[in-house]
Order: C-alpha cells, then sequence, then structure tokens
C-alpha cells in the first residue's frame, strides 16, 4: 500500500491528509464574496483567461447572500451525507485576496467565527499578492490551517501568452516565495490539454512544481465551455482535445514525478455541464478516478516512484 493511503489509492488524496490531520472527515464549504480579477476589471486585461466563463464559483454560495448565509446554506447540503464533518472556510469564486483589505480582514476572520471551521483556503492569482496582502495572510496563518491557491495552468511562457492569463513564471516565482518564506501553505493550479501543448510540456510543470517543494496540487483538464474566447478558438482552429486515455496517461505520469509528501488536492474537473462542449468524457468525473487508479495498478506505480530514484 502507497505510505499517504488507507485505500486503494496509490496518490496522496487530499481526503487522507484531513483525516490523519483532524481525525474527521473535514469538507470545503465554498464562498463568493464578490471577488474579481485584475485581469476581468480591467487592471491587466478584460474578460478574463480565454476559457474563462466568468462564472468562477458556479459550485459555491450565493453571492447575494451574507456570508454567513452561504456558510449555512453550502455546509447544510454537506452535512447529509457527512453529519459530524468539520468544516474548510473555502474562499473560491474570482480571486479572493483582490479586494479591499478591510473587507478581506472582515471576512477571512468571520468564518473562524463559525463552529467547527478547522481553516480557511483562499484562491487567488499571483499578481494578487501585495506587501498588504501578505501581512493580512500572515495574521490569518497565526489563527488558524491557511492554504492558499495560486493558478498557475503551465510553467511556459508561449502557453501563458495564448490564454491571456496576464501574469508570467516569473511573478508566480515571487509570489510563491513570499508565502512559503512565511510558511503559508501554497497549492497550485495547473491544467492539462491547454492548447499546442504536449504531454511533455505537462510533464515539464510538474517537474518543476516539484522541484519548489509545494504543499499541494490541483490538477484539472481543460475543458471548452459555450460563451468563452477558447470555444471560438476551438471552432476555428479544432486543436486536439485530450482523449480520457491521454489524460490518464498524462496524470499517473505527472503523479509519478511528484513528491510523495505533495497533497494531490485535485485530479480531474468538474465544468458546467450546461455550456460543455468538450470534452463530453469529463462529465463522468468518477470514471476518470477510477481509470487513473486502474491505470496505476497496471503500470505498478505509484505517486513519487520516479522522484525516488
Amino acid at each position: 500500500m502507497f505510505e499517504n493511503s488507507d485505500s486503494n489509492k496509490r496518490y496522496y488524496t487530499l481526503n487522507y491528509y484531513y483525516k490523519k490531520k483532524y481525525n474527521s472527515k473535514v469538507f470545503k464549504v465554498s464562498l463568493n464574496t464578490w471577488c474579481t480579477c485584475p485581469n476581468i476589471d480591467g487592471t491587466k486585461g478584460f474578460g478574463g483567461c480565454i476559457y474563462c466563463l466568468n462564472k468562477s464559483g458556479d459550485f459555491a454560495g450565493n453571492k447575494h447572500d451574507p456570508l454567513k448565509v452561504q456558510f449555512e446554506s453550502v455546509k447544510d447540503v454537506m452535512l447529509k451525507k457527512w453529519p459530524k464533518a468539520k468544516y474548510i472556510a473555502y474562499f473560491q469564486a474570482g480571486s479572493n485576496t483582490y479586494n479591499d483589505i478591510n473587507v478581506l480582514r472582515k471576512n477571512f476572520l468571520e468564518v473562524l467565527t463559525y463552529k467547527d471551521v478547522v481553516g480557511i483556503n483562499i484562491a487567488t492569482r499571483c499578481d494578487c499578492i501585495n506587501s498588504e496582502v501578505l501581512e493580512l495572510l500572515k495574521e490569518i496563518n497565526s489563527k488558524t490551517d491557511l492554504v492558499v491557491e495560486l493558478g498557475l495552468q503551465s510553467i511556459h511562457e508561449k502557453t501563458l501568452k495564448l490564454i491571456n492569463c496576464c501574469y508570467t513564471l516569473n511573478e508566480f516565482n515571487k509570489a510563491y516565495k513570499l508565502l512559503k518564506e512565511n510558511n503559508i501553505k501554497v497549492v497550485v493550479h495547473i491544467i492539462n490539454g491547454l492548447p499546442y501543448e504536449d504531454k511533455n510540456d505537462m510533464l515539464e510543470t510538474a517537474k518543476y512544481l516539484n522541484k519548489l517543494n509545494i504543499f499541494g496540487i490541483k490538477i484539472h483538464m481543460l475543458h471548452v465551455l459555450d460563451g468563452t474566447k477558447l470555444a471560438s478558438m476551438y471552432k476555428k482552429e479544432m486543436f486536439h482535445i485530450l482523449t480520457k486515455e491521454e489524460y490518464v496517461d498524462i496524470v499517473v505520469s505527472q503523479l509519478e514525478l511528484l513528491n510523495s509528501n505533495i497533497v494531490i488536492n485535485r485530479i480531474t474537473g468538474d465544468p458546467n455541464v450546461n455550456y460543455l462542449i468538450e470534452p463530453k468524457w469529463l462529465i463522468k468525473k468518477f470514471g476518470v478516478l477510477n481509470e487513473i487508479d486502474k491505470e496505476m495498478v497496471r503500470r505498478d506505480t505509484y505517486q513519487g516512484k520516479k522522484t525516488e530514484a
């Protein structure tokens, strides 16, 4: 059995991390606090990344509701499945360090008063970590189990320009270094299947992040949503969309390259099915997860196998 697992998983799942840390089931309560993005409001760009439908937080609380109401409504749904769980307050929608600092502080501190909240996760961008924000994050980190999630997507500058992220790898490195130096855990988001990247490009991204000694990673599959710039590009250029078999192969190869202590927070995506153009196979999430498990057994491999040599 893989060392960081008590199931059939051959990689270090977030569920296992929480179980060991809190001796309890822990789930995230996703929140929407009206945060936008410098790539949407015109500070650095308009319209967001080309795959962005400007619906970040589709699975979060209703942004029109107060924070407490959002939290309780999302929590109550999850409690039907896990009645004795503890919670992570997950600031998911938008770039959640991109707001007035006093608003951020109020929201972050408020959720810490809620019963059974054991930590906070903050999803944001590397270019939304300034000195003022860093001081606030240090304060929150001293009070709870804080994780900052940074979207990177790819280490390849050509790709970052193509998808219109409006940040560079150098900006990511600076933000990551600031957080790491202050003992703030960082989870990095990457996307497999970005236009014109091949398997080697995706493996290079995994190798690069492994050298940074990140706390965790979220691996997504690119999905084309109707109404996005990516959809227009796909209809015109018909760039290759990874098959399920290709995606499984790449993910397993990435896991082999990641140190065994990196927590795999996510290994596939949850597309908005109302807008999904491709890939249709992504709708059956558990089928993808099962295929990854089976491929790891077939190869007789596990997370970190190629880092041990």
